[in-house]
């Protein structure tokens, strides 16, 4: 018995060689393991034929008996990974996350909150958020969505830190001075939550590099100081048909804007068709800025931000808020898309 197994594994590898398919291997194994059990059941005790394959077919059967449970097993464990990756490939990308003991504890003010609870929680560790600029804006910004549990954040500067942002970008303590921003900016954010990733891109962001940086994201913050930034933010947001929550200051008033590609609204081109002169848009360091302003409105971005990624409330797609800090005033202006719009009018 011994002899002929060892010649079947001999015949097993050399036909293996050859080129011979399993299954035909298998089959010819098949019939010859069958042609021992017929001729120890038709030929007599002592047969030279029966004395050469192992003179009783018992231990044949026993043989036969455990590569068939082994095949058994195989096969099982096949439909089990099946069924398993099935299940994977039906889950959401938040679904195939787990939320650990201590970001439970960390986000059970979301999680009892109705309108967000534990599934969008896990949609906002699922999401990955771009935030353009970690200065006024992006510094309150950057902090909610971190302390919010939202999973991928990306940052990118090119500016370093300097002693005059210190007065309003609280995401910068004094030892960074120096320090580019958005390693600073990294830093404060892990060091506030160790749970999520931040990607920080000390670059400008540019006509070469924004559709391959955009493409990595679901939600795009804009909290630049410039005109070419928006303008270029916007293009590369609508030709990816991603959401735009762009933010701006000027002295005592800030403004926020949504763009979001699902609710047809307007896109940053159709409310600013051309961008205002230099003299009727300052910069900060020219007309100055009310220290907290940037905070209320950064933290209004992060807000829509979220309420994007876990589907809640209803996003500002189709106004622009304005928040004036001096006056303590907050007024909305009904916004719409242009029909000849050079950038959305074929979206």
């Amino acid at each position: 018995m011994v002899k002929l197994l060892l010649l079947a594994l001999v015949f097993y590898f050399l036909a293996e060689r050859g080129g011979l398919p399993k299954n035909s291997r298998l089959a010819v194994l098949t019939v010859a393991f069958i042609g021992i059990l017929i001729v120890h059941s038709v030929l007599p005790d002592g047969n030279p034929i029966r004395m050469a394959s192992g003179e009783s077919r018992d231990p044949w059967l026993i043989f036969g008996g455990m590569v068939m449970l082994v095949i058994l097993y195989r096969y099982g464990l096949s439909k089990l990974r099946n069924r398993v990756g099935q299940i994977e490939i039906g889950r959401t990308k938040e679904e195939s996350l787990v939320l650990s003991d201590a970001e439970l504890d960390r986000y059970a003010r979301h999680i009892v909150l109705h309108d967000i609870g534990g599934p969008g929680q896990m949609q906002l560790k699922a999401a990955r958020v771009l935030v353009i600029g970690a200065g006024g804006l992006g510094a309150p910004a950057l902090q909610y969505l971190a302390g919010a549990g939202v999973g991928t954040i990306g940052i990118i500067d090119d500016d370093m830190v300097e002693n005059a942002n210190l007065q309003r970008q609280i995401i910068h303590q004094d030892r960074a001075i120096g320090m580019p921003k958005v390693f600073s900016a990294q830093n404060m954010l892990l060091a506030q939550n160790p749970y999520i990733e931040v990607r920080p891109y000390n670059r400008r962001l540019t006509d070469e590099n924004v559709q391959e940086l955009f493409e990595q994201f679901d939600v795009i913050l804009e909290g630049s100081d410039n005109f070419e930034t928006r303008y270029l933010s916007n293009c590369a947001a609508v030709k990816l048909g991603l959401p735009l929550v762009s933010g701006a200051l000027s002295q005592w008033e800030g403004q926020i804007l949504v763009f979001d590609p699902e609710s047809k609204g307007p896109c940053y081109a159709c409310v600013f068709p051309k961008a205002p002169s230099a003299l009727l848009a300052p910069s900060c360091a020219e007309a100055g800025i009310f220290a907290p302003l940037p905070g209320v409105i950064g933290a209004m971005m992060a807000a829509e931000a979220m309420k994007i990624i876990t589907g809640t409330g209803d996003v500002m797609s189709t106004d622009m808020l304005i928040y004036d800090a001096l006056y303590a005033e907050t007024r909305k202006i009904k916004t719409s898309r242009l029909l000849d719009c050079p950038v959305c009018k074929h979206r």
